[in-house]
């Protein structure tokens, strides 16, 4: 898996309605995100490698075309709630309980604004709960939860951390040179003529 940079962030957007789908694309795109969008929960999984055993579909013949496999880090997932087959609940639930997805944030989005649906997906670990249609406005609360995850990446935060140490080392160099009252440079090689 690639890393994301810093102003492309990709996003993993899950809905059965076509209209729907298009919408999120292209608010999200509107907002400098990369995105891939799915029909369905299952299909989700799939392209997040994590594949479910309860799936009737032919295992002979992939749901997510091979061409549209996972080739970055996927930094947030977006999902509808009602879905046929697999909920945006279920979905949820599936990607908290993996190993290898669990710190991927999840947002839920649904045209029902049924308040024990939002807690049970807050509890159960979504970031965000969004009432459709979703707007600009939304999108731009998902800043945040995408810079969790960049953090939260092994890699990046090994990167973050060298960084921090260089930092650290510029500011001693610095430090080594101030005065205790830090207004004027130390001369310690100079001598009294």
């Amino acid at each position: 898996m690639g890393l994301a940079t810093e102003s492309q962030f990709h996003v993993l957007a899950v809905d059965d309605s076509i209209i729907d789908r298009k919408l999120i694309e292209r608010l999200l795109k509107t907002s400098s995100y990369q995105v891939t969008t799915v029909d369905s929960g299952t299909k989700a999984l799939e392209f997040l490698g994590l594949n479910d055993d309860d799936d009737l579909s032919n295992p002979n013949q992939p749901s997510v075309p091979p061409n549209i496999k996972q080739e970055l880090e996927v930094n947030l997932i977006i999902t509808d709630y009602c879905m046929p087959g697999m909920t945006g609940y279920d979905l949820l639930k599936k990607i908290k309980e993996s190993t290898s997805l669990r710190n991927i944030p999840v947002v839920i989005m649904s045209s029902e604004n049924v308040p024990s649906r939002i807690s049970r997906c807050l509890e159960e670990g979504a970031e965000e709960f969004f009432l459709k249609p979703v707007r600009l406005a939304d999108v731009n609360k998902l800043k945040p939860h995408l810079m969790k995850t960049k953090y939260e990446n092994p890699q990046n935060q090994e990167t973050a951390e060298v960084q921090q140490q260089s930092n650290n080392n510029k500011r001693k160099a610095r430090d080594d040179v101030l005065s205790p009252d830090r207004t004027r440079p130390r001369y310690t090689e100079l001598t009294v003529v």
